[in-house]
């Protein structure tokens, strides 16, 4: 016979108030449990942090999967999501979902990407550095193992037992189930339990949706001090210079525009973003857009390290904003990127 968990919410009396276990598919839509686990990804893999990295991803046999996310070692997971229990072709469908990631590029992987948080001009590699705090000697091998996890409020016998087989041929498979209890004053708790995950057995060794854009009043609302003061004159000098900007769904790119073909030289975040309040170069995308781009880059690279403040970012270099940028400091860094600028207009696009 088994054995009902009891939760309760305990009041400043003491009294013991009961939250009442729910069928979370009557209250609630598919779509709100992609959204919690979306916003809380360390719930996802037991122990380990995830980064999401698309949602409503389509594959070319034209199904969907729910999230899909990357773990630190840059192995991917697919994640199916279920309201109520697992039907029996739920095994099918995460088998074909990872047959169809496991063939994606890292550029592929970064389109996703792109697409998911609106900024096409984010670099993956550097975004999951940051959010996984890697060293800058840890190396990271995209896409060379992949996960899938089902996620229901009721994991049936059938999808369990084919869950641990699959664990036993080396399929990494994790299966997680939920209750959602809820009480009087309308709180709401979801538990959860692994019915098939790391200690089940031992294992032998695009298109996607996307998270709201901000706008520049959203911005600049995000920045402590310090960081409305700088960006504020950036963004000013953007306008006045007819420099197109691109928000995304936590910052901007900042660009320059080559008869329609828009090159990336930096990004900006606020202080809640992966890669904390400070602005990023994107040397990449001018060694890959324009004439001359590395040499262009070189110069621009040694004018930044020269002016002081920048940190290697990989590839990249970053300026943290975190004290306040004096006006002089500010003229000076603006006028090294308007030089930059002149010299990208001036080289113009690579013949292609």
């Amino acid at each position: 016979m088994g054995w009902e968990m009891k939760i309760y919410k305990i009041e400043e009396d003491d009294r013991l108030v009961p939250y009442n276990e729910r069928d979370f598919k009557q209250e609630n839509m598919e779509r709100n449990l992609e959204i919690w686990l979306e916003n809380n990804p360390h719930c996802l893999l037991e122990d380990e942090m995830v980064l999401v990295i698309g949602r409503q991803v389509f594959t070319n046999l034209n199904s969907v999967i729910d999230l899909l996310a990357v773990d630190k070692n840059g192995d991917l997971i697919v994640i199916e999501l279920k309201r109520d229990r697992t039907p029996r072709e739920t095994i099918a469908q995460v088998l074909e979902y990872a047959s169809f990631v496991e063939d994606l590029s890292y550029q592929q992987l970064e389109e996703v990407f792109s697409n998911y948080i609106r900024d096409e001009n984010t670099n993956l590699a550097d975004y999951h550095r940051n959010y996984f705090k890697l060293q800058e000697d840890e190396a990271v091998a995209f896409n060379k193992n992949q996960k899938m996890m089902i996620i229901a409020q009721n994991i049936t016998k059938d999808i369990k037992q084919v869950a641990i087989f699959l664990r036993k041929t080396g399929i990494d498979i994790y299966c997680l189930a939920f209750k959602y209890f809820t009480n009087q004053d309308g709180n709401k708790i979801i538990s959860t339990d692994y019915i098939v995950g790391k200690d089940t057995d031992s294992i032998k060794k695009v298109i996607s949706g996307s998270l709201p854009k901000i706008d520049k009043q959203i911005f600049l609302e995000s920045l402590n001090s310090y960081g409305k003061d700088f960006f504020k004159d950036l963004l000013e000098f953007a306008e006045k210079n007819h420099l197109p900007i691109h928000w995304g769904s936590k910052g901007f790119s900042l660009n320059v525009d080559l008869n329609g073909e828009r090159v990336n030289i930096l990004q900006g975040f606020p202080p809640h973003a992966v890669l904390n309040q400070g602005i990023y170069t994107r040397f990449i995308k001018i060694i890959q857009k324009v004439e001359n781009g590395e040499s262009i880059v070189n110069d621009f690279r040694e004018k930044l390290n020269n002016f002081g403040g920048f940190e290697s970012a990989g590839s990249e270099l970053k300026l943290m904003i975190n004290d306040l940028v004096t006006e002089d400091r500010k003229e000076e860094l603006l006028t090294i990127i308007s030089e930059t600028i002149s010299r990208i207009e001036k080289n113009g696009l690579k013949y292609r």
